[in-house]
């Protein structure tokens, strides 16, 4: 069996600046008010801003050059659970688009997996993509600011495989100063980060200003079929 192809030293890793705007969701709306918005109690997290106004999606850097780890069909995650916020989705495979920046899910309604990247359950971050909001109301990781360290993360995979990842941490960044490298540089061990935007809506630029990054680990034992 050819050996995979190794991802390189982050030292060597293109960082570039990367806009995604969205495009799946209906176009932002001034003055939107959400219903039942989360509560902002930072607990052992930061405490992002106010629930976004309007709909938009986009990562602040990522590294130019990626080599994916060449991941089995039957590796890939395929539906993402996380029970305390009600999370259940399946999931989209993410590329890069043609600036080279990371495609985002085109339904607001799915989380994507970045294949770019690690699959869960491979060593180093796998990256897990969703938008906040859209033009009618919360989209898939609208209560992601809710999570709390030591719940669960489920990962199931084409192979039937389950994974469980426990939260750690999150924080809120301006996207002028995304951590590219707490979130795609290389890990010894099996993570995840789960990523959608926060904050105050930049009119002028069409997006948020802030990212949201959940960090989790994945926990002992965590693999079971069924």
């Amino acid at each position: 069996m050819p050996a995979r192809p190794r991802r390189p030293a982050l030292a060597a890793l293109v960082v570039a600046a990367l806009v995604v705007v969205l495009s799946g969701c209906a176009e932002a709306v001034d003055n939107q008010e959400h219903p039942n918005p989360p509560p902002t109690t930072p607990g052992n997290f930061d405490a992002p801003g106010t629930p976004p106004a309007a709909p938009g999606f986009e990562v602040g850097e990522l590294p130019g050059q990626v080599t994916a780890l060449g991941t089995g069909a039957e590796a890939a995650p395929v539906r993402l659970v996380i029970p305390a916020i009600g999370v259940e989705t399946r999931l989209v495979r993410l590329g890069l688009e043609p600036d080279g920046g990371m495609a985002v899910p085109e339904d607001c309604g799915r989380a994507g997996w970045f294949a770019g990247g690690p699959a869960p359950g491979e060593a180093g971050p796998a990256v897990i993509a969703g938008h906040v909001d859209s033009r009618t109301g919360p989209a898939v990781f609208y209560r992601l600011r809710e999570l709390r360290p030591g719940q669960a993360v489920l990962v199931e995979r084409a192979d039937g495989t389950r994974l469980r990842f426990v939260v750690e941490q999150a924080r809120s960044y301006p996207k002028a100063g995304f951590p590219t490298a707490a979130v795609f540089g290389p890990v010894s061990s099996a993570a995840l980060r789960l990523i959608t935007c926060t904050g105050d809506f930049d009119r002028a630029r069409g997006s948020y200003r802030d990212n949201l990054v959940v960090f989790a680990r994945l926990a002992v034992g965590a693999a079971n079929r069924g």
